[in-house]
């Protein structure tokens, strides 16, 4: 008898499941899928390369800036990487297309350049500290620490002995 019931609920109900792949499926809210980078506001501070489980983030210094590379083959969608930028830099989407033919999985990379700028006093190349960074270390926006976003350590260092820093 019980049989019978449960028979009659799913025929009236109708499917408990989705229609994938012959329908679009629905993506939970939460879902950690693909990693996505934004080469604006990394300040190459390689944290997300260090607390990643899978070893699928890499940095490397080049002439150009910092080249950031993530593999999707590697990445275990773990979301240590999100959770420790500072800057925010890192999220991970909503998008789980990643299936791939085994000759492809090479290719499964994404590839960003944190490009250098030169500093305002000296002209040494150095890596950008975002504004979101500098927020973060003086809680808030403050117009003097700005102009020190644009010198490197040791410009930094002379402007702050001559009083000129915060």
């Amino acid at each position: 008898m019980t049989f019978l019931k449960i028979l009659w609920d799913n025929l009236r109900k109708g499917p408990s499941t989705e229609a994938f792949p012959f329908g679009e499926a629905t993506t939970p809210a939460g879902y950690r899928g693909k990693v996505t980078f934004d080469e604006a506001t990394c300040v190459g501070c390689n944290m997300c390369e260090h607390v990643c489980a899978a070893g699928a983030i890499r940095f490397a210094e080049a002439d150009d800036g910092l080249h950031f590379v993530i593999w999707h083959n590697t990445c275990v969608s773990c979301g240590l990487c999100a959770y420790y930028c500072p800057t925010k830099a890192i999220k991970l989407s909503n998008d789980w297309h990643l299936s791939h033919l085994q000759q492809d999985k090479y290719t499964q990379l994404d590839h960003g350049v944190v490009a250098y700028k030169r500093c305002t006093s000296c002209g040494d190349k150095l890596l950008p500290t975002g504004s979101v960074l500098t927020q973060l270390a003086y809680k808030g926006p403050n117009p003097r620490a700005e102009r020190l976003m644009d010198l490197c350590p040791e410009c930094r260092r002379k402007a702050s002995y001559r009083g000129e820093a915060i």
